[in-house]
């Protein structure tokens, strides 16, 4: 009999917009709303880049069950804590009613030193952007390095997946995830490269010292090794109001994970894709999401892209039954399947009465309403 499978503990960030309750508006309450959901939440309540987004973070956790619950009890007290400021909390990856003023940076040491060095990016409300992050717990910094490279041509299945920003600004964009194309503005943001741990050391210290990074917090990489735990993290999902679409995504990163360890160790050799064909499948999923062509990892072919998410889990399948997620995985998808990924039910919600703030009503409701 093979010897138990070790469940890779999971965790989850989750950025959220903050708007006015009467104009839909994105408003720069962040550090006060954070003040009192610490009140509960402690350090798992943080402020962001800008004064009109908060996140929350999970503790690490082996169960997909309890990590449900906790997401949904964050949203809960963070959601109090907005409304106790007069605004709601709000999960899509980008602002769907445009401001009435000029964003805020949230005050702080080092968001002012970002925002002297990127002007740009802080002059509109283009780079205000909510992002899902996903953390998979490994053995250190080496194996982070490798599952990230080798995970690489399924992330855009799950960037497919995970496309919930249709509308920007007030405008329906054209795009499933604004969001990515929006986040890529940012210096560091793209395809992990292949290193180990001393080409990640010598990149990285390379990259703050010729400024091109503040610090190595900003290597935005869409798997790239945190910096302050043992985990690899998967930063190119937007942020989804439906709690189901972020735990069949965590679902889907630790069951392949959970496959792909084994064969790192055995030596298999990394995946061969060209940059630009990768690069290239990003893009399709950020424009289609699931309603057109995706991109099949293994062939390079295009195929719809939902089939391409029913490969990504003929793939996971081994970890996803050795740790016992496989059902749930598969239930979720096929809800998805039917209902749609978060960018068709925002355009739902817009073609009813072709209103703004029924999208934003909606994705509002949903964010908040979440069972444990």
């Amino acid at each position: 009999m093979p010897p138990p499978v070790r469940r890779l503990t999971v965790g989850v960030e989750e950025e959220f917009l903050l708007v006015d309750r009467r104009t839909g508006m994105p408003v720069a309450r962040g550090p006060r709303v954070v003040d009192a959901a610490r009140a509960v939440l402690e350090e798992q309540a943080q402020s962001e880049f800008f004064g009109a987004q908060v996140e929350v973070c999970t503790r690490p956790t082996t169960r997909l069950a309890e990590l449900r619950s906790e997401l949904a009890l964050l949203r809960q007290v963070m959601g109090e804590a907005a409304a106790g400021e007069g605004c709601l909390l709000v999960a899509t990856g980008t602002p769907v009613i445009p401001p009435g003023r000029p964003p805020t940076v949230t005050p702080g040491e080092r968001y002012a030193r970002m925002a002297v060095r990127w002007p740009s990016l802080v002059g509109s409300y283009d780079g205000m952007v909510c992002g899902c992050h996903i953390h998979i717990g490994v053995a250190g910094r080496e194996q982070a390095l490798a599952l990230a490279y080798h995970m690489r041509p399924w992330l855009p299945v799950l960037q497919a997946l995970a496309a919930n920003s249709p509308f920007s600004l007030g405008h329906e964009t054209g795009w499933a995830s604004r969001r990515s194309v929006e986040h890529t503005r940012w210096p560091g943001v793209g395809p992990a490269p292949l290193l180990d741990e001393a080409g990640y050391d010598r990149l990285a210290d390379h990259l703050v010292r010729t400024g091109t990074l503040l610090d190595r917090r900003m290597i935005y990489w869409y798997a790239p090794p945190s910096e302050h735990v043992p985990t690899l993290e998967i930063r190119l999902c937007d942020m989804n109001a439906d709690l189901d679409v972020v735990v069949l995504l965590t679902a889907l990163v630790r069951g392949l994970a959970t496959v792909l360890l084994p064969e790192i160790a055995e030596g298999r050799p990394t995946p061969t894709l060209p940059e630009s064909r990768l690069r290239g499948a990003h893009r399709l999923a950020a424009r289609q999401g699931l309603e057109g062509d995706g991109f099949d990892p293994v062939t390079g072919e295009s195929i719809p892209a939902v089939s391409s998410v029913e490969r990504l889990l003929a793939r996971a399948e081994p970890g996803l039954a050795a740790v016992g997620d496989r059902d749930l995985a598969e239930e979720l998808f096929d809800r998805v399947r039917r209902c749609g990924g978060g960018a068709a039910r925002q355009r739902a919600s817009y073609q009813r009465r072709g209103r703004l703030s029924d999208v934003l009503g909606d994705l509002v409701r949903t964010t908040v309403t979440a069972r444990a």
